[in-house]
């Protein structure tokens, strides 16, 4: 998978300053601002040979007219597109490949850059939310709602072909992914999901099973046929809003930062982590500036504990933020 070289992990950092899968303004910013909060470095010290592919453009498309009730989807399209292809160039050079989001309509181009080099992957999907949506469930017409719905074989019939997403082919096997913290779920969702029987943690499983019990059944799940590569597919909106509220979409009740870090820490330790999108930092949603550090240090922390880092000596209260 191109994960290790002499012993140390290989990584790939692309920045996607995306917004225009969502109405917010400030998560385009996201990429920057996880740089700046010492990404590189941190990766460096604990054994990371490290390189920045900069950031895609995302530039937007004039006259971009929604597609029925979908919004911006020529921009969402092309910039998903730019993003493929730079995904598929980071995985050519054997690295695995960090996306710095943004929002998360760029899964699109990340995951199905991915599947175009390593071929059929394991997809860990952490959200509040399924984004599974089709261009016909949606109920805001937002794409950040939508990406998974794109990528799935099963859905492929249901997905009518949008303008600049002629160039996607569906890439993923619904048995393939698993959803670990979803709580706010729309019923269109909730149908797919349970007509595809799709494997899914909501945050009440968490409660009932326990974080370990959960990454064991989940990779029990990806790896039940054969061992394959893994992208973990992170929105910061998974945590719970006290630990990182600088995000769009914050949903009441998430994961708490401890069980954040260790899905990435357990999905580390299998060996087969290929690709990472951490998404949905968007500093303009945070109501002052310990709330933008503490939700871009978790973010930091979730990205360092994909790749080896050990905890000893962290404080996870350091990203707690007291109820107003």
């Amino acid at each position: 998978l191109g994960t290790k070289t002499r012993g140390r992990h290989s990584v790939g950092i692309v920045g996607a300053p995306f917004n225009r899968g969502q109405p917010r303004d400030g998560v385009e910013s996201g990429p920057d601002l996880i740089r700046a909060a010492g990404l590189l470095q941190k990766l460096t010290q604990q054994g990371c040979a490290v390189k920045d592919y900069g950031n895609v453009t995302c530039d937007d498309v004039p006259a971009d007219e929604p597609f029925g009730c979908v919004k911006n989807p020529r921009t969402v399209g092309r910039a998903n597109e730019q993003l493929s292809h730079t995904v598929a160039t980071v995985k050519r050079e054997g690295k695995t490949c960090v996306v710095l989001g943004g929002d998360h309509s760029l899964a699109i181009g990340s995951i199905h850059g991915h599947a175009s080099v390593q071929g059929q992957l394991g997809v860990v999907w952490v959200d509040a939310h399924a984004d599974i949506n089709t261009p016909l469930t949606t109920p805001t017409g937002n794409i950040h709602g939508q990406p998974m719905s794109y990528l799935i074989h099963e859905l492929h019939s249901k997905v009518p072909v949008v303008p600049n997403f002629s160039w996607i082919k569906p890439c993923v096997s619904a048995r393939d992914i698993v959803y670990i913290g979803l709580r706010d779920v729309d019923l269109g969702e909730h149908y797919i999901l349970k007509h595809l029987g799709i494997k899914m943690f909501s945050i009440t499983e968490v409660d009932r099973l326990g974080i370990a019990k959960v990454m064991e059944e989940t990779c029990d799940h990806i790896f039940s046929q054969v061992q394959k590569p893994v992208h973990l597919s992170y929105d910061i909106d998974a945590l719970d809003p006290t630990v990182c509220p600088a995000t769009g979409t914050p949903v009441v009740g998430g994961l708490t930062y401890r069980e954040g870090v260790y899905i990435t820490e357990h999905i580390c330790q299998t060996g087969l982590l290929s690709a990472v999108d951490m998404v949905e930092v968007n500093p303009k949603c945070g109501r002052t500036d310990h709330e933008v550090k503490s939700t871009v240090n978790a973010a930091v922390d979730l990205i360092l504990g994909c790749f080896g880092r050990v905890r000893e000596g962290s404080h996870p209260s350091d990203y707690c933020i007291s109820q107003p």
